[in-house]
C-alpha cells in the first residue's frame, strides 16, 4: 500500500495545528491560574518531578520507533500478518516498561529532598505528590498505548491530533476549576490520571473501529526482531540525549539554585516548547509520509524534496526566532509581570537555543525515515555527555544563562552538525559542504533579520500592552518582507516556488 503522502501530511498540518493551537490555550490559561493561585515554587516542583520521570522513563528505550518503522514495509506490501505481529510485541514490551517504570520510581522516592535546594511548600507531602506523578506515567505504558503505533505507522496523525484535544480540554477545564475553587495541588495531579486514561481509551477506540483487521496475534520474524534490537539500541541512547537535554536542565537548576527559578525558567521554557510544538507539527507530520518515500522512490528524489522542505521549514523556524526575540520580555511582563521575568539576555538565548532547535530538524525526519538510530549512536553519547558536563560547570557559573548555553552548544555541536554528517554519509551518500552551506546562510539572514526588527521594535515606547501591540504587528509584517527580500532571487526560493505550483496543479486535475 502506497500512502497518500502529500494529501495525509497536509491533513495531518491541518488538524494538528488546530489541536496544538487548543492544547497550548488551555494549559498556558492553566498554568496562569497555577502560578497565580500557588507560586512559582510548585510550579518547580512540578517541573523537577516531570523531568525526574522522563529519567525514569528511559526504560522504553525508544522501541515504539523502532516498531513504527519496521511498520512501513508491511503496510506498503499489505503484509497484514507482519503488523498484527509487531503490535503483539509491542503490547508486551509497553507492559513490561510500565512496571519497571514503577519498580524504578519507588525506589527514587526516598531521596527526593536530595534534588532540592532549600526549601519546598510545607503544606504538601512531596512522596505523595511524586507518587501521583509515577502513577501517572506508569498509566501512560499500561492503558491501550500500544494501539497509537498503528496511527503512526499509517501517517493518521490527525486522530492523534483530535483524541488529544478532545481529552486536553476536558482536563483543562476541570484543573482551573480545581485551583480557582479549591486552590489543591492534589486535585489538580489527579486531573492528570483522568486525562492520561481518557486520551489512552479514546485512542484505542479509534484504532479499533479504523483497523478492526489489526489484532495482537503472531510471532516476530527472527530476521526482523534483529533488526528491531539494533533500531532499539540506537534510539535507546537517543533517548539518553533528549532526556539530558531536557530533564537534567530542570534537576540541576533545582539542585544548584532553588525551585523558584525553576519555576520561572520553566515559565520561559513554556513559551519556547509552545511555538516548538508548532513545528514540530509540520516534522512529525512528514514522518511516515517520509518513511514510506524512502522504501519506494530514490535516494536522490528524497534529497531534492529535503532541501525544499528544509527551505521553507527554516524560513518559518527563522520568523519564530525573530518573533521570540522582539517578543518574550513584553509578553512575561504582561503575562506574569517583573517578578517572574529573567533578564534580556536570558530571553535572547532561548530564542537562540529554539533556532539551534529547528536546524536540521527536516533533515532529521529523513534520518528517522531511513532508520538511522544506530549510526548515530556515538554523537548521541557524545550530545548528552557533552551536555551533562556542561551544564554541571556553567550553571554554577552563570547560572540559568549557563544551562541554556550548556545545551545549545551541545545541541548545535553533536546535535545538529553531528547528525548532518551521519545523516549524509549512510542515507544521502555525499558531502555535507552544501547542506551546512545552506543552513549558515539561513541562519545568517535569520540573524540580521532580527536585529533589524529588534531595532525598529526599540523606537516605539509606550505602556506594556501598546508596545507588544506594536512589536507583534512588526514582527508579522517588516520581518517577514526581510526574508522575502533576502530569498526571493534565491535558487532553493525558485526551484521550491515551483515545485509547490507543480503540486497544486496535479491536485487540481
Amino acid at each position: 500500500m502506497k500512502l497518500k503522502r502529500s494529501g495525509n501530511a497536509k491533513r495531518n498540518v491541518i488538524a494538528g495545528v488546530f489541536s496544538k493551537a487548543v492544547t497550548i490555550l488551555l494549559p498556558f490559561i492553566t498554568q496562569t491560574v497555577f502560578i497565580k493561585m500557588l507560586g512559582a515554587e510548585y510550579n518547580g516542583l512540578r517541573g523537577m518531578f516531570t523531568s525526574i520521570l522522563q529519567v525514569l522513563s528511559l526504560a522504553e528505550l525508544g522501541f515504539s520507533s523502532a516498531l513504527v518503522f519496521s511498520m512501513y514495509e508491511p503496510i506498503a506490501n499489505d503484509d497484514h500478518e507482519q503488523i498484527c505481529a509487531l503490535l503483539n510485541l509491542y503490547k508486551k514490551l509497553y507492559k513490561i516498561t510500565g512496571s519497571i517504570v514503577f519498580c524504578a520510581g519507588l525506589l527514587v522516592m526516598p531521596f527526593l529532598e536530595k534534588f532540592i535546594k532549600g526549601t519546598y511548600p510545607s503544606d504538601i507531602n512531596i512522596s505523595i505528590v511524586y507518587f501521583i506523578y509515577l502513577m501517572n506515567t506508569v498509566l501512560s505504558y499500561w492503558f491501550f498505548a500500544y494501539k497509537v503505533s498503528l496511527l503512526n505507522a499509517f501517517q493518521r496523525l490527525d486522530i492523534i491530533s483530535i483524541v488529544s484535544l478532545t481529552a486536553a480540554a476536558g482536563t483543562g477545564i476541570l484543573q482551573i476549576i480545581s485551583l480557582v475553587c479549591f486552590r489543591s495541588f492534589y486535585i489538580y495531579l489527579i486531573t492528570l490520571l483522568l486525562n492520561t486514561i481518557t486520551n489512552n481509551l479514546l485512542t484505542a477506540r479509534f484504532v479499533d473501529k479504523m483497523y478492526p483487521q489489526y489484532k495482537c496475534y503472531g510471532k516476530v520474524p527472527a530476521q526482523t526482531m534483529a533488526s528491531i534490537k539494533k533500531k532499539t539500541m540506537g534510539l535507546a541512547m537517543a533517548r539518553v540525549c533528549g532526556v539530558t537535554r531536557n530533564s537534567f536542565d530542570n534537576i540541576f537548576l533545582s539542585m544548584f539554585i532553588g525551585l523558584a527559578v525553576t519555576g520561572i525558567y520553566n515559565n520561559y521554557y513554556h513559551i519556547l516548547m509552545s511555538v516548538t510544538g508548532f513545528m514540530s507539527i509540520i516534522s512529525s507530520s512528514l514522518l511516515a509520509g517520509v518513511g514510506n518515500s524512502i522504501a519506494s522512490e530514490t535516494v536522490q528524489k528524497n534529497y531534492e524534496d529535503m532541501k525544499k522542505l528544509d527551505f521553507i521549514f527554516m524560513v518559518i523556524s527563522g520568523w519564530c526566532s525573530v518573533c521570540l526575540v522582539c517578543l518574550y520580555q513584553t509578553f512575561m511582563e504582561l503575562w506574569l509581570g517583573k517578578d517572574y521575568m529573567f533578564p534580556s539576555e536570558t530571553a535572547v538565548l532561548f530564542s537562540v537555543y529554539f533556532y539551534i532547535l529547528c536546524m536540521g530538524q527536516i533533515r532529521a525526519v529523513y534520518a528517522d525515515g531511513a532508520g538511522l538510530w544506530w549510526e548515530n549512536r556515538y554523537r548521541i553519547i557524545l550530545e548528552a555527555v557533552s551536555n551533562i558536563i556542561l551544564n554541571y560547570l556553567f550553571v554554577q557559573k552563570w547560572g540559568v544563562n549557563g544551562i541554556i548555553l550548556a545545551t545549545a552548544v551541545s545541541l548545535f555541536l553533536f546535535g545538529f552538525i553531528g547528525s548532518a554528517i551521519v545523516t549524509f554519509k549512510y542515507y544521502f551518500r555525499q558531502g555535507t559542504a552544501v547542506y551546512f552551506k545552506s543552513q549558515f546562510y539561513y541562519a545568517l539572514v535569520t540573524a540580521v533579520n532580527g536585529m533589524a526588527v529588534t531595532g525598529i521594535c526599540g523606537l516605539f515606547q509606550g505602556s506594556i500592552f501598546k508596545e507588544f501591540v506594536v512589536r507583534v504587528m512588526i514582527c508579522c509584517t517588516v520581518s517577514p518582507l526581510l526574508f522575502y527580500l533576502a530569498y526571493f532571487k534565491t535558487e532553493i526560493y525558485n526551484q521550491t516556488k515551483h515545485w509547490f505550483a507543480v503540486r497544486i496543479k496535479i491536485r487540481g486535475r
